[in-house]
C-alpha cells in the first residue's frame, strides 16, 4: 500500500466525504425507511481514547506504517426517523485490529496488538448527513462474526448504539447478538456488503451503511 501524508490523506478522505453528498436525498422514501435496530455497546468501547480519533483509522497521526488489513471505506448517511439527513451528528466507530484485539485494556490477544491500528474513529456529519471512514473489514474473534460497532450522537446525547456486519458471512448464523435481532428486514439493515473499490489499485473495498434513527434530534 502507498503511503500517504497526513495532508494527503485529509484531502482524499475530504473529497470523498464531500462525493457521499450527491447521494442524499432529504425526506426520499421515507415510507420505505427501516429503522437501524439497537445493539448492545458491548464491553470494548475504548476505555483510554487514541490521540488521534480522527475518520482514518490505518494510519496513526503522521506514522510511516498502516495497520494490517483489507483497507475498507466505509461510508453513509445518518438520516431521521423522516428520512431526513441529520446535521452535525458524531459519528464512533469502534473495531478489533486484524488479530481480533481492540483498543481496550480488557482485550484479548492484547500481547498481538496492532500498534499501527487506531481501533476507534470519529465523524461529524455535514449537511446532507454523510460520513466517511477508511479502516479495515472487520475480522472474526473468538465469540464473534466479524462486526464494526457504531455509536450516533448529537447534542452530547446518545441517539443509536449498533453493529456492522458483512453480508453473506458464515459466522452470522452462528453469531448470538446478530441472530436476536429475529425481524430479516431489521437484519438486513445492519448487513452490508463489502465490495472492491471501483478504480482502486490497492485492492481496497467499500462498504455503505446508512443509519436511520428512531427519534428526530432537536434542532
Amino acid at each position: 500500500m502507498q503511503n500517504l501524508s497526513s495532508l494527503d490523506r485529509r484531502r482524499f478522505l475530504t473529497r470523498a466525504g464531500m462525493s457521499l453528498a450527491l447521494f442524499a436525498v432529504p425526506g426520499a422514501f421515507a415510507e420505505q425507511l427501516i429503522r437501524t435496530p439497537a445493539q448492545t455497546e458491548g464491553p470494548f468501547y475504548p476505555d483510554h481514547l487514541p490521540l488521534d480519533t480522527d475518520n482514518d483509522l490505518i494510519v496513526i497521526n503522521d506514522a510511516i506504517t498502516p495497520a494490517v488489513g483489507e483497507i475498507t471505506y466505509m461510508s453513509g448517511r445518518i438520516l431521521d426517523a423522516q428520512g431526513d439527513p441529520v446535521r452535525n451528528a458524531l459519528v464512533e466507530i469502534w473495531q478489533c485490529d486484524n488479530c481480533g484485539a481492540y483498543l481496550h485494556s480488557r482485550t484479548g490477544n492484547a500481547d498481538k496488538r496492532d500498534r499501527n491500528f487506531q481501533g476507534f474513529g470519529r465523524f461529524l456529519t455535514g449537511s446532507s448527513g454523510e460520513y466517511l471512514f477508511r479502516t479495515i473489514k472487520p475480522v472474526s474473534y473468538p465469540g464473534r462474526t466479524p462486526h464494526i460497532h457504531y455509536k450516533v450522537k448529537a447534542k452530547g446525547k446518545d441517539l443509536l448504539t449498533t453493529q456492522c456486519y458483512i453480508k453473506g458471512h458464515p459466522g452470522n448464523e452462528k453469531d448470538g447478538i446478530w441472530r436476536s435481532v429475529r425481524d430479516e428486514k431489521l437484519r438486513d439493515a445492519i448487513t452490508v456488503d463489502f465490495a472492491p473499490l471501483k478504480g482502486a489499485k490497492a485492492g481496497e473495498l467499500a462498504a455503505r451503511f446508512d443509519i436511520v434513527l428512531g427519534v428526530t434530534p432537536e434542532s
